[in-house]
């Protein structure tokens, strides 16, 4: 076995391939895709009276639709009664920062980066309490989010769309990974 000279030896890591820690409530779902000679297909939900089958007790109540610019980061949106169900699509990348802040979970202050779309197609279910905030990996042009909720916008005393700031876990959360 190689001995290192000493300011190797003294920077020297291992990497972490252990598992990470669960955020409760939280799923990601791995969506079959499928492909052929002329593109491909992702079945997205199957919807019984706005149920969606593989999310048990999630009702659709509306279909959104998001487009960031190349880099930009929109962060952290929070809410007390809304879940949301998140799409990327395969052709786009983007870094989904998820938090608990949930006082009475036994997950409460665990965060987790999830990469999204970068040739995967997945869903992830974001209960609420767990902020969340995206950021968008590609540096030449707009990525796509297709989101479900199961409360409807409003603006008026029955809004739901809370904020923390961008930075609530860290400015270097949204940082590169480099190893």
């Amino acid at each position: 076995m190689p001995s290192f000279d000493p300011s190797a030896q003294a920077a020297y890591s291992v990497q972490d391939y252990s598992p990470r820690a669960q955020i409760e409530g939280l799923e990601i779902v791995d969506l079959a895709r499928f492909n052929d000679d002329g593109g491909a297909m992702t079945e997205l939900a199957r919807l019984d009276a706005g149920k969606v089958q593989g999310l048990p007790g999630f009702e659709a109540r509306q279909m959104n639709y998001s487009v960031m610019e190349p880099l930009a980061i929109k962060a952290f949106h929070l809410h007390k009664r809304q879940t949301d169900v998140w799409y990327v699509p395969p052709s786009d990348k983007g870094l989904l920062v998820v938090g608990d802040v949930r006082a009475d979970s036994p997950t409460r202050g665990e965060v987790r980066r999830i990469v999204l779309g970068d040739m995967r197609s997945r869903l992830v279910r974001i209960p609420p309490g767990v902020a969340h905030g995206v950021r968008n990996l590609m540096p030449a042009r707009p990525m796509s989010i297709i989101y479900f909720v199961d409360v409807q916008f409003s603006v008026d005393e029955h809004c739901d769309e809370g904020r923390l700031p961008w930075d609530h876990f860290g400015a270097e959360v949204w940082e590169t990974e480099r190893a």
